[in-house]
């Protein structure tokens, strides 16, 4: 497991190319055989890929977590990206067909992932952040998320949220989870932009297909950077930044969050006018 620690945000004005890329960008998580995480020290925020191909691959404690097994103090999203697949929750198994979401509560001492046809796997992103309570462990279908309608065309961001884990969907403690598909011929997400203090967020982009790619922007709004993303790939999100992001197409983006408080609504927004 990767670690990522803090930048403050006159830090981040500071960095190159590279450096914001080695700071904010994940890359490699959806490896096939195999489960990659990254350790972000904002809001001791986990996230990454599993990929099973041939067998199981099973969720295996990390040193740093300084616990007994991973869950022992922390809470867990799981969301299937891929082909269909199992999730085995001591002992319990939960099929997962694409764009279904398995929340594990803290406490389940052993979770194992394994796709149906190693030739088509289920790719799943993990998102995992502690939790000072236990919740069950839940699944939920696309058709039962909490389906948000935004945008326009004329302003190119027409777009559909799935909300899985939140305050009105499967309780956690503090993750709130789902993702976000642009409609064909829409490019902008989360835009007009904001930011929220009380939590950070991570993005994987997902269906960027072939050599389009999405520049995703970040930075206090007047103060931007960008970061071009490809397939699979993460950016972690302060809560000091905006998170939004253009596409040479239409793309997908799991949207994974941890801190204060699990209001979706809860931004502070940044208008046109102060974006530089």
């Amino acid at each position: 497991m990767q670690s990522r620690y803090g930048v403050r945000p006159d830090h981040f004005t500071r960095l190159n190319t590279q450096e914001i890329r080695d700071e904010f960008l994940a890359t490699d998580l959806m490896v096939e055989g195999a489960i990659n995480l990254v350790h972000s020290h904002y809001d001791r925020f986990i996230f990454g890929g599993a990929v099973p191909t041939s067998g199981t691959l099973e969720l295996e404690n990390d040193d740093d977590l300084r616990a007994d097994f991973f869950l022992q103090r922390r809470e867990l999203g799981v969301l299937n990206l891929g082909g269909a697949g199992t999730i085995t929750v001591d002992g319990e198994a939960y099929e997962m067909d694409r764009f279904d979401c398995l929340y594990v509560g803290r406490g389940s001492k052993s979770v194992a992932f394994a796709s149906k046809d190693g030739g088509s796997p289920a790719r799943f992103y993990l998102n995992s952040a502690p939790s000072h309570k236990e919740y069950p462990t839940t699944k939920n279908t696309q058709s039962q998320a909490n389906k948000v309608e935004l945008g326009d065309d004329e302003h190119a961001n027409k777009r559909v949220l799935y909300q899985y884990i939140h305050e009105d969907g499967i309780p956690s403690s503090q993750l709130v989870m789902g993702f976000t598909e642009l409609l064909p011929g829409n490019i902008w997400n989360t835009f007009p932009p904001h930011t929220h203090e009380r939590r950070m967020e991570v993005y994987l982009y997902f269906d960027v297909t072939g050599d389009e790619l999405v520049m995703h922007f970040m930075g206090k709004p007047d103060e931007t950077r960008h970061i071009a993303v490809r397939n699979f790939e993460a950016v972690i999100s302060p809560p000091w930044s905006i998170h939004s992001g253009a596409g040479t197409a239409n793309y997908r983006f799991v949207w994974g969050m941890a801190g204060e408080n699990q209001a979706f609504t809860d931004m502070d927004a940044a208008t046109l006018g102060d974006i530089r």
